[in-house]
């Protein structure tokens, strides 16, 4: 497309949304990585909540995905693994520019997951094993002495728990969106139908 040029040039959608990442972590003054990750239940009825994305995984091509980590029994896991599909969208207001991914869902659960579990703090590597995430909890308490408990049974170097890792998004449409003067915003979706199919790119109204 002639016009699309400058912050939204190039030929891979996953690579873009990687640079634009990256020029974020240099602006925002926190979390850069926050995406509001959007699944369904079994109603259809949509939940919404806040994740860090830990991973753009760009294979060149237009090929790739997006990867955060979560414990497998959380609610959000649980609908992602019903409906395998899941959106999320970045916003930096520092930049007036945000990214909307829509796509298939899978689990990583091998090298990947233990690498990034590994590279986690040792405290926070032992929460994962203490938290029955999205369960009901009868107080703080209880649950700091479960992290206790944990901490004197896995010791200092504790493995990835079986029940928490990846999850990988795997994009059927990216769209990006820089603010514009007089709400006459720039927007450009890719969309492709599978994920081994072309990218298509249009421009959209604002």
């Amino acid at each position: 497309m002639s016009d699309r040029s400058d912050i939204f040039a190039g030929d891979d959608p996953i690579a873009l949304a990687q640079a634009w990442l990256s020029e974020a972590e240099r602006t925002e003054p926190n979390d850069a990585n926050a995406i509001a990750l959007s699944t369904v239940d079994a109603d259809g009825l949509p939940n919404a909540r806040m994740v860090l994305l830990k991973e753009i995984e760009v294979t060149g091509a237009g090929h790739g995905g997006f990867v955060f980590y979560t414990n497998y029994g959380s609610v959000k896991a649980q609908e992602i693994e019903s409906a395998g599909k899941a959106a999320f969208v970045m916003h930096w207001k520092s930049l007036r520019r945000q990214i909307r991914v829509r796509g298939l869902t899978e689990r990583e659960e091998g090298p990947q997951a233990d690498a990034y579990y590994a590279s986690r703090s040792l405290k926070s590597r032992l929460g994962a094993w203490a938290s029955d995430q999205s369960q009901p909890l009868e107080g703080r308490a209880s649950l700091m002495a479960k992290v206790a408990k944990i901490t004197a049974t896995h010791g200092p170097n504790p493995k990835r728990p079986p029940f928490w890792g990846g999850i990988r998004i795997t994009p059927l449409e990216i769209e990006f969106w820089a603010d514009g003067a007089f709400r006459l915003h720039d927007r450009f979706r890719w969309s492709r139908a599978q994920a081994s199919d072309s990218w298509q790119v249009q421009r959209l109204n604002p």
